[in-house]
């Protein structure tokens, strides 16, 4: 029987809506590009020049740059390592299977698979398993860990994990992977055992268990540095190594590892490096989660202030409460504030849902300030806005301490 006008025009239209992997990362592409250009043109617009390439230390003083064009030997009076970090795997898991991947190699992907399976339920593998169900993608989560995200709120947690089971996630935490196999000899799927006995089968495994320093390259024992067994290099309080002409920041030396301030970092080392006067990074910055949904948080946990004995009382405002919220379409969001429960100063925010990462400055504004709950109690908010859920979780405070 042959289909309809219309019934083709349908089949047509669903094969167009459909996520394919040239889409999805043409837009990455397009973002990578445009951001590379913005980062060269500043750089040229301050007089900096950039050599693409690798480099490994000849001397205390020199680098060798290695480009396309050539070698080249470098010398300078201060040296900064800004090598950031790379996925680490097992080396006796998966190795040799096409199908068994990293984070770098995913914008590298032809086409995306009908199944996944994530082992690591850590910020980039909570990341991606989100992006991936979000897709339509059948996707599971092996863990060793009882609990993903574990540094988070355990509300935020909670929520999170809700939210992706709802979108077919499968989470197998406590688990650990034994081995993984080609499926039925086809190195285009995979078997993955599990210590426990249970198997899985997946078109692609994302191995996202943890990353090292990217420094193994630079020949760091010419000029008397070491890593540790994460390839990180230690630094003193104005980001210097043991050679005290040489600085590293940003992943290279481990916590926190973010992007944002890994930026700030660079430029504290650099000052110093300048004898430029500069204040040290504030203990208060914001951790940001591009899962689906976002999560964003900034200063203490529930549970980090009870293990430390120290009173404190929640407010919570659900994004369904909020005007904003309910133009959004976003139901399941929340913001939660926690204060001192004597001298109401605010200890911690934590967000989930649409725009977190963007709600949490406010908060975070008011920690470095050291404001509290009455700030949030006696000032305006735009209507409609999601900022508008700090004065309403600041009155869910507010009564709760009342009582």
């Amino acid at each position: 029987i042959k289909d309809s006008p219309v019934e083709k025009n349908r089949r047509n239209n669903d094969r167009r809506r459909q996520p394919t992997a040239e889409k999805l990362f043409s837009r990455v592409d397009d973002n990578v590009l445009c951001e590379s250009r913005v980062q060269r043109d500043q750089l040229q617009r301050n007089g900096i020049e950039v050599i693409l390439g690798t480099a490994e230390f000849e001397g205390l003083h020199s680098v060798r740059a290695k480009s396309s064009s050539g070698d080249r030997v470098v010398t300078a009076d201060k040296i900064l390592i800004a090598t950031g970090t790379k996925p680490t795997r097992p080396e006796d898991i998966g190795h040799d299977l096409a199908c068994v991947i990293t984070s770098d190699d995913i914008i590298q992907l032809q086409n995306l698979p009908h199944s996944l399976v994530v082992i690591g339920c850590g910020v980039i593998g909570i990341e991606y398993a989100s992006m991936f169900a979000n897709l339509g993608i059948q996707v599971t989560v092996v863990d060793g860990r009882a609990i993903p995200l574990e540094f988070l709120d355990s509300e935020i947690i909670d929520e999170l994990v809700r939210q992706m089971q709802e979108r077919g996630v499968t989470f197998l935490l406590g688990e650990s992977v034994d081995r993984i196999e080609p499926c039925d000899g086809a190195t285009q799927s995979a078997e993955i055992f599990l210590q426990s006995g249970k198997r899985l089968t997946a078109d692609l495994v994302l191995m996202s268990t943890g990353r090292i320093g990217a420094s193994e390259a630079l020949k760091l024992d010419l000029v008397g540095l070491a890593t540790d067994d994460r390839g990180r290099l230690s630094v003193d309080e104005h980001y210097r190594t043991s050679v005290s002409h040489i600085y590293a920041a940003g992943d290279v030396i481990g916590f926190p590892s973010l992007a944002a301030t890994s930026s700030e970092q660079g430029r504290l080392a650099a000052c110093h490096a300048f004898g430029v006067v500069a204040e040290a990074m504030p203990a208060h910055f914001p951790v940001g989660i591009y899962s689906i949904p976002e999560i964003s948080m900034v200063g203490r946990t529930e549970q980090a202030l009870t293990e430390e004995k120290i009173p404190f009382q929640t407010g919570v405002a659900r994004y369904r409460e909020i005007a904003r919220g309910q133009i959004l379409g976003d139901d399941s969001g929340f913001l939660k504030l926690i204060f001192h429960a004597e001298n109401r100063t605010l200890l911690g925010v934590h967000t989930i849902g649409t725009g977190a990462t963007e709600l949490i400055h406010v908060g975070q504004s008011v920690l470095g300030l050291g404001g509290g709950l009455d700030y949030f109690l006696t000032t305006v908010f735009n209507y409609p806005t999601l900022a508008e859920c700090y004065k309403v979780a600041a009155l869910d405070a507010n009564n709760k301490l009342s009582l």
